[in-house]
Formats: structure tokens, sequence, C-alpha cells
């Protein structure tokens, strides 16, 4: 009678995380429906799980700057996996110096990076450092090296590589490996749930920015896709203002804005939700364990 008891609880629970699963879909539903429906069908009912009236105007729309959009497509995905790759190597590098209990000055670094996530120097010392200093105009090294190194994900992994048992690194100095020897072979693999939580994170972080673009790219062949579209939005966004002219009107008229924004957040979110489901099976461990454990 117990086991039949469970068994039904268990079942109603699936029932409901299925049904809060399905839900959650909605949202994402509603915008590729926007992307797909006219103007003037948002504007009337709103936004609906199927549109009232198919369309295709907003992508062949942002179609017209195809070549565009794909060489922005290139600089973001190249900034995305070259940054998330050397982040979480710096990142882990340095949770792995703060977890060692051997190590003599872990507590100072420890307090170092705690003080980053605490006080900032400002926009304008930052500005002058990456374009006086590190020469960072104009260049690829301008998407990636200012979030290289995040303090949260830092305490993150060091929080799981203080779960390790230290004897195992004793072990392995017995056996005279070294620390970055200790470091990749066996450290980086038990580390393996944290580090692909945090590297979906950095993922994100990369993908997403259009800030540090804003701010030291001008050429647009380094331009990111976050940039670009920002650009587009703006642009379409001051034609539908604009009321000066009675052509600039009938123009503005003609420009589905409310569709083109759920268009480009179709675009956008793709690679996302491709890169999710190879990471998901780690995500909550490494979360948990990573910030429970130290």
């Amino acid at each position: 009678m117990v086991s039949k008891k469970i068994t039904l609880s268990q079942t109603l629970i699936v029932i409901f995380i299925t049904l809060f699963s399905l839900s959650c879909l909605f949202p994402f539903l509603m915008v590729v429906s926007g992307s797909l429906s006219t103007e003037k069908d948002i504007f009337d009912y709103g936004y609906r799980l199927w549109p009232k009236t198919f369309t295709l105007d907003s992508y062949k729309i942002l179609l017209l700057g195809s070549s565009r959009i794909l060489d922005a497509y290139g600089i973001s995905t190249l900034v995305t996996v070259a940054g998330t790759a050397l982040s979480l190597l710096v990142t882990s590098m340095g949770a792995y110096a703060m977890a060692r209990r051997t190590f003599k000055y872990r507590n100072i670094l420890s307090i170092y990076v705690i003080i980053t996530m605490l006080f900032n120097g400002g926009l304008v010392p930052w500005y002058i450092i990456c374009v006086r200093y590190l020469d960072l105009k104009d260049s690829l090294w301008a998407l990636i090296l200012p979030m290289l190194a995040n303090a949260f994900n830092m305490f993150l992994i060091r929080n799981f590589m203080l779960s390790i048992p230290e004897d195992m690194n004793e072990s392995a100095k017995m056996d005279g490996a070294g620390d970055f020897k200790i470091f990749y072979r066996l450290i980086l693999p038990l580390s393996l749930p944290v580090m692909a939580t945090v590297g979906l994170f950095v993922a994100l972080s990369y993908w997403n920015d259009w800030f540090l673009g804003l701010m030291f790219v001008d050429k647009q062949e380094f331009q990111p896709l976050q940039l670009l579209l920002r650009t587009l939005v703006s642009n379409v966004e001051f034609l539908k203002s604009s009321s000066n002219a009675a052509a600039m009107q009938r123009i503005s008229a003609q420009i589905p804005s409310e569709s083109i924004k759920m268009a480009l957040t179709v675009i956008t979110i793709g690679p996302i939700i491709f890169l999710y489901p190879f990471v998901q099976g780690f995500f909550v461990k490494g979360l948990m364990v990573g910030a429970v454990k130290g």
C-alpha cells in the first residue's frame, strides 16, 4: 500500500513537472509566432501562439543585409568559442590556486578577488586602460579580454575544487607530478561538472554582449552580431518615429518593427538553444556542489 502511494505521488510530480516544462515553451512559441505575424495583427490581436496572418516580411528585411549578418555571426561565434575557452582556463587556474590549502598566499588572493566584486574603478579609467595601455581599439581582443576573468565564476570553481580530497593532490605529488600536471591531469577532469556550468555562463555572456563592441569597435568587419542587430533595431525605431516628411511616414508604416524584434530574437537565441542540451547534464550538479561545498 505504501509503495502504491509513493508511485502515485511520483506520477503526480512527473505530470506537474511535464506541464510546467511545456508552459515554459509558450513564451518562445509566442516569439516565433510574432516574428511570422504582420505588424497590424500584433497591434490588433497581440501576441498569439499561432500567427493570424502568416508572413516572412521581417526575415526578408533582415536578409537584405545577409552578408553583414553572416559576418557578424562569424565574429560572435569566434569570440564566444575563444573567449569561453580562455576564460575557463584563466578562471580555473585562479580557482585552483585559491583552493590549494598548501598555497601560502591563497587567503590574500581570495581577498583580492572579493574586492573586485565589491569595488571598481569606474567606466572612464577602465576605458583608458583598455584603449591607451592595452591597445584594444578595433581588435577582436577587445571583445574577449575585458570579460576574461570573473570573480563569481572563480569562486564557484574554487568551492567545487575544495570538495576534492586533498589526499589526491598529495598522492600525485608523491608520484612525482608537479602542480601543472596535477591541475591538467587530475583536477580538471574531476571538475568537469562545474566547468561545464561556468562555461555555459561565460558563453552566454560573450554571445549576448554588445557593450564591448559599442565601446571599442568602430570597424564594421569586427562588429559582433548583437551590436549589429541593436543597430538595426535602432534604425527601425528611428524610421518609425520620424514624421518630418510624408515619404518617411510611408516608409515607416511599411516596416514591421515589432515582428523584426521577434525575428532578431529567434536569430540570436538559436545557437544557445543547441548548446544547452550538451551541458544540462552537468548543470545542476556543478552549480549546487560549487555553491554549497567549501
